[in-house]
């Protein structure tokens, strides 16, 4: 390893990435991976998990389980320090919609939201604690570095979006609960902020159709949207297009990255200038 590569800014760095086996996670994971960071591959999917962490370019390990289950963040955060010793970046990426409107809505499929998009989130910062919090002395003395939390949230937790009340209502509240962070680990050397993704292109934007789906805890959810919504996405979006994973990633990268270390308790839109929520 080169560690005088102006290129590989972080080199050695140890970032645990959830919902890391594909779409936006596997982008971070990869372009994290390229910067020398030590990744740590959380997913569901076991399988795909592995199969990320071994085409990673740097030391990587994978983590299967389901991150709303109580007990996993603590888990994850044990395996990660068991493996490298440290946690310096922490990307809650994990999620999926389970979209019904409001008077359809069952309650399960609301809290379903809250779990895996704010409560899910709040238990791996709270695990992750005694690694990422650094006394003040320490940070005068020794360690000046600062350690990252980036939280993925939506532009529909600020604009809402037809059909999507609960995963619009769990993305908003991630925001309240990283600005929230932010001011109490700040003065431990501590940044969090979140990013809020606007139309990019993964299973959960691609055609609805048979095969896009996801087993969550035994019940199959449909994923994507229509033919004539993603359309009209396209429409409204002052670039006219969707984003990639790697274009998203690239923000992620940004507030994990030395370059943000004076930004904390932001929310970086990332939506190719979208700025409304869907009405159909």
């Amino acid at each position: 390893m080169n560690r005088a590569d102006p290129a590989r800014v972080l080199d050695e760095k140890v970032a645990v990435v959830t919902g890391a086996a594909r779409g936006i996670g596997r982008a971070v994971a990869e372009l994290l991976g390229e910067h020398g960071c030590y990744v740590v591959v959380a997913d569901l999917d076991r399988t795909l998990a592995n199969e990320c962490a071994e085409e990673l370019p740097t030391n990587a390990i994978a983590f299967g389980g389901d991150i709303t289950d109580p007990d996993t963040p603590r888990s994850l955060i044990t395996e990660t320090v068991r493996a490298f010793g440290r946690v310096d970046i922490l990307v809650n990426n994990a999620g999926y919609p389970f979209d019904a409107m409001v008077h359809k809505m069952t309650d399960a499929q609301f809290r379903a939201m809250l779990d895996i998009h704010v409560t899910a989130p709040f238990r791996m910062i709270r695990a992750a604690a005694p690694y990422l919090l650094r006394p003040a002395s320490a940070l005068r003395e020794s360690d000046t570095s600062i350690r990252k939390i980036v939280n993925v949230a939506s532009i529909a937790g600020q604009m809402g979006a037809v059909g999507t009340a609960n995963y619009s209502a769990g993305k908003a509240a991630v925001v309240g609960l990283t600005k929230s962070v932010a001011k109490e680990w700040g003065r431990a050397g501590v940044a969090c902020n979140a990013v809020c993704f606007g139309p990019i292109d993964t299973r959960l934007s691609a055609l609805q159709g048979d095969e896009n789906t996801t087993e969550v805890a035994g019940e199959t959810i449909r994923l994507g949207v229509p033919a004539a919504q993603r359309e009209a996405i396209a429409e409204v979006v002052p670039l006219g297009r969707h984003g990639s994973p790697q274009e998203a990633a690239g923000a992620v990268f940004f507030l994990a990255s030395p370059w943000s270390d004076y930004v904390t308790g932001q929310v970086l839109n990332v939506t190719g200038g979208f700025v409304g929520g869907m009405q159909s």
